[in-house]
């Protein structure tokens, strides 16, 4: 199993039937495709609409897409509207999860995931709003960089999306969740050591009392 198909199963696992649910581009749109059986989610996408679902092969609308640009498809009952509206669902803390991607996190919650180092980026898009209007933040990100250097930093060097804001980080390699003691290890993927997440990792986190192999159902 690749490492984004490990963090999208792992995530969809957090999600409880009947939540609202704004997934980000890249790793997070994944995690509608494996949902377990029984759970139903609304998925909200901020530039205008809820009930979307993956585009049918063949059935594509060119004016219907997700806020990433992507083609999408819509449940019957799902609506649109204006990004006065979306951003008011968002900002009135009606999202009850967020999945987003990231650059960077760190020990202390915060979130860098908008600005590419010597790359032209328009802006931080909706992140900003997101990760602090939804109820939840889950970051869905693999554990280190291409280069190999560690992305769960003591301190985030880009610019910030937002502080103190990540609930969850989900990764190829484990699950920490963020509390008032800091960053904590849940979970190790199967396979995977302990001390190799700590060679991974330049954050400082201590051992959940639970700390358990991270639960992968095959397909």
């Amino acid at each position: 199993m690749d490492a984004k198909t490990i963090i999208a199963k792992r995530i969809a696992m957090e999600l409880k039937d009947g939540d609202v649910v704004n997934l980000g581009i890249g790793i997070p749109t994944m995690v509608a495709d494996h949902l377990p059986q029984g759970v139903q989610v609304i998925l909200q996408s901020e530039n205008g609409f809820v009930g979307l679902k993956p585009a049918e092969e063949g059935k594509i609308d060119p004016d219907l897409v997700n806020a990433g640009g992507k083609p999408v498809g819509i449940i019957p009952g799902g609506a649109f509207f204006d990004s006065c509206m979306s951003f008011a669902i968002i900002r009135g803390g009606h999202v009850d999860a967020t999945v987003l991607g990231a650059l960077e996190v760190d020990q202390e919650g915060n979130l860098a995931n908008w600005m590419v180092p010597g790359k032209m980026v328009p802006g931080m898009g909706g992140a900003m709003d997101l990760v602090v209007g939804a109820r939840r933040v889950i970051v869905a990100m693999e554990h280190t960089a291409k280069d190999g250097a560690p992305k769960i930093l003591q301190k985030c060097t880009l610019p910030l999306t937002a502080r103190g804001e990540v609930d969850m980080i989900v990764t190829n390699l484990a699950v920490f969740t963020l509390g008032k003691s800091g960053l904590v290890l849940e979970e190790v993927a199967p396979g995977v050591t302990v001390d190799t997440v700590k060679a991974s990792t330049e954050a400082q986190f201590t051992f959940s009392p639970s700390l358990r192999e991270m639960p992968i159902a095959c397909d």
